[in-house]
């Protein structure tokens, strides 16, 4: 692994919370250079990259919709401008609908198909070219394994990118590439407002889940910390649960 406070990252989704949360995280322990993309809200995306320059970190951001494979190629043609090599990934980047899975269009299914699952695996593709004996993490929620009402077609999207992430893991482990996950509990971030009723689901969640509080941002970070350091050299294709024991 490289040295500490000398890694390139790149991290998808990642002007607003748990992706801020990541990309300050990184800034701080081990990047030297960051990449932050987003899509929509600049005035935050800007605000993430001021963050991470206080921690002396190069904070460059790409503002591309990932569920455009042409988007994507673009932002890496602008990442070959500013490096030659990308040590950590981290595919934050998620849409949801926030309805009935019956109720899900097809055209929403190939939206939040497509950003949440498909360009994780296209942007782990485009960085294998540049990636030598790096770490890649993708950040999953617990909708992946159990029914959540109005989760939309999230849950869908979170298995399937749990399985990119165990077949990933499996095939690039030889190269010296290290895939992991991060299936989340409910986590305290700005999306939560848009599930109809969220007062009851976050007290809902508080009242089942054993340490009494629902997640926060750096509850996920300090997780992902762990994952692309050298200490977790020996953990490959794993999505982790971090939910304050709500699955037990």
């Amino acid at each position: 692994m490289t040295p500490i406070k000398e890694k390139t990252a790149l991290i998808t989704g990642g002007s607003r919370g748990i992706g801020r949360a990541i990309a300050i995280m990184l800034a701080y322990n081990s990047a030297s250079k960051i990449f932050i993309n987003y899509v929509q809200n600049t005035q935050e995306a800007e605000k993430t990259k001021s963050m991470a320059e206080e921690a002396g970190c190069e904070a460059i951001l790409l503002k591309y919709n990932l569920a455009y494979p042409d988007e994507i190629d673009i932002m890496f043609s602008e990442i070959a401008k500013h490096t030659n090599n990308i040590d950590v990934f981290i595919h934050c980047a998620a849409i949801n609908s926030f309805k009935p899975v019956s109720k899900i269009t097809p055209k929403q299914w190939d939206l939040i198909m497509n950003v949440n699952a498909r360009s994780f695996l296209y942007c782990t593709q485009k960085c294998l070219p540049v990636m030598e004996k790096g770490s890649i993490a993708a950040i999953s929620s617990l909708g992946s394994r159990r029914f959540m009402p109005n989760y939309g077609s999230l849950s869908e999207t979170k298995s399937a990118l749990e399985t990119l992430v165990r077949d990933l893991g499996v095939e690039l482990a030889p190269r010296g590439i290290r895939v992991n996950g991060i299936t989340a509990g409910l986590v305290q971030t700005e999306s939560l407002s848009n599930f109809p009723d969220s007062e009851k689901l976050i007290s809902t969640a508080v009242e089942k889940t054993p340490i009494g509080r629902i997640g926060t941002p750096e509850d996920i970070a300090n997780a992902v910390k762990f994952l692309v350091s050298p200490q977790a050299e020996w953990i490959i294709g794993q999505s982790i649960v971090i939910d304050g024991g709500y699955s037990l």
